[in-house]
């Protein structure tokens, strides 16, 4: 007679567990998470990490207390353990934020919001490019006029080479992420690379154009001083719709 064993289809299971709780907990402890989700899901990611901890750790003690069982348990193959490479992965490889490729190939999603933050009345302005653009184009920038203004974002150049600013913005994660783009005119540099990020100063113009993917509106921004800055700790933005 074979020797009694438990189970090392739990054991494999409680591993994998506890392997993407953990992975689920740095992330969420990181800045990693901002790269897949929004800002305020971070609490939720936190939660469930550690419900998989936990869940990991009842799966390992349930089987310790119910010690070797008389059945013969089949191994799962060894190279199941490759699962764990894709969580490793995460921990170890940080994937880039969407940038000008998914920028020119997405119209614009730009909606007219229920409402607008209060501005300072005094001073420059430091905005987003959603807020600019909905601002500009459905509130006929009625509060930019005669302000000083500063918006950062990355480049994207259209089939005509037209510069755009552009920020992806986020309902719930990368994966509904969906650009909004303000086109560029006034002292543009010279050179300009796709994904470069930009912080813009200049000021509101009442030019629009249209978004050669799908029409959508496009206000544009004219600079006065444009210097490049490093990709932001977050790269998403807030969608802005209503």
């Amino acid at each position: 007679m074979k020797p009694e064993k438990s189970n090392p289809n739990h054991q494999a299971q409680a591993a994998l567990l506890f392997l993407l709780g953990a992975t689920v907990l740095h992330a969420g402890l990181t800045d990693l998470h901002l790269r897949y989700v929004k800002a305020g899901l971070r609490p939720l990611l936190l939660l469930s990490g550690a419900a998989l901890i936990a869940t990991a750790a009842a799966t390992a003690w349930y089987e310790w207390r119910r010690g070797p069982r008389s059945e013969e348990a089949h191994r799962e193959p060894r190279v199941s353990w490759l699962l764990t490479l894709p969580l490793f992965a995460l921990i170890l490889v940080a994937p880039p934020a969407l940038g000008s490729y998914s920028a020119t190939h997405t119209g614009t999603a730009l909606w007219e919001p229920l409402g607008y933050p209060e501005l300072s009345e005094r001073g420059p302005l430091r905005l987003g490019v959603g807020e600019y653009a909905a601002r500009a184009v459905y509130d006929h920038g009625r509060h930019l006029r005669g302000r000083s203004i500063s918006v950062t974002g990355f480049v994207a150049l259209d089939g005509t080479g037209a510069p755009y600013l552009v920020r992806m913005g986020l309902n719930c994660c990368a994966a509904d992420a969906q650009p909004v783009k303000i086109a560029l005119t006034g002292r543009i540099p010279p050179v300009l690379q796709p994904d470069t990020w930009l912080e813009v100063t200049g000021r509101y113009t009442p030019r629009r154009t249209k978004d050669p993917v799908n029409d959508g509106p496009v206000p544009y921004f004219e600079v006065t001083r444009a210097v490049p800055v490093p990709v932001p700790q977050d790269p998403y933005e807030e969608a802005w719709s209503d």
